[in-house]
């Protein structure tokens, strides 16, 4: 397929090799106008916003994915096969399953779990557990370390269904062997970077307990997420 895209307004060379993707537009505006210089404006389709500018010196992208795993499978999928993107951080938010995180707790997704199908078109008739790169994982906990910043380490779970009523709960069976949060993008991103030979990683802030209810607002979480984007800035 040749660019721009159908989902994707941007020419050749207008994406870094390091795309930082939030879930929200918004936030993807946010991003670029308070942490990136000479940040432009390179895709808004479908209002789907992505910039490029400089931080510090290095050339860094950032662009939303929407919300859930046939958005991010479509972004993440034309950005490492079409547009030149070797690595993807997502930078996201996602609801607290393990009970010792709190509110604003940064979570690194080592793995990914899901109800989804999204891995049934790669061949293999298995269970998947894609996973972070290794040399991104390890740079962000360094990164988290020398900030002082608390980063918990472990498995995500990511859903196709917000509202789920399965019973019993997946959150509480999942939540029993370790996993650490629920969100709904991490599992398609690692799968499309796998397939491609191309890096990704996953760092969430909780932004909610679906198990209390308490729960930060939209613009709560928009504006108050700054410890997990400045490790994945300083990363890029």
């Amino acid at each position: 397929m040749s660019i721009p895209t159908l989902h994707n307004n941007a020419k050749k060379g207008d994406f870094a090799r390091t795309v930082l993707m939030p879930g929200d537009p918004l936030r993807s505006r946010f991003i670029a106008q308070t942490y990136l210089e000479n940040a432009q404006l390179v895709n808004d389709v479908r209002g789907i916003q992505g910039y490029t500018g400089e931080y510090k010196g290095k050339k860094v992208s950032v662009m939303a994915s929407g919300m859930g795993m046939p958005t991010i499978g479509i972004y993440s999928y034309e950005l490492y096969n079409f547009y030149g993107v070797e690595q993807i951080i997502r930078v996201g938010s996602a609801g607290m399953m393990d009970q010792s995180l709190k509110l604003r707790s940064v979570v690194a997704a080592m793995s990914a779990y899901s109800n989804s199908a999204y891995g049934s078109q790669f061949g293999f008739g298995g269970n998947l557990a894609p996973c972070a790169d290794f040399d991104l994982l390890s740079a962000a906990k360094r990164e988290a370390d020398r900030l002082g910043v608390t980063m918990r380490m472990g498995p995500v779970y990511s859903s196709d269904i917000f509202y789920d009523q399965t019973e019993p709960s997946p959150l509480k069976v999942l939540g029993k062997l370790g996993v650490l949060a629920v969100e709904m993008e991490t599992y398609a991103l690692y799968l499309n970077a796998a397939a491609a030979g191309k890096k990704a990683l996953a760092l969430l802030t909780i932004s909610d307990n679906p198990f209390t209810g308490e729960a930060l607002g939209s613009d709560q979480a928009r504006e108050t997420f700054t410890q997990m984007i400045e490790i994945a800035l300083s990363i890029a």
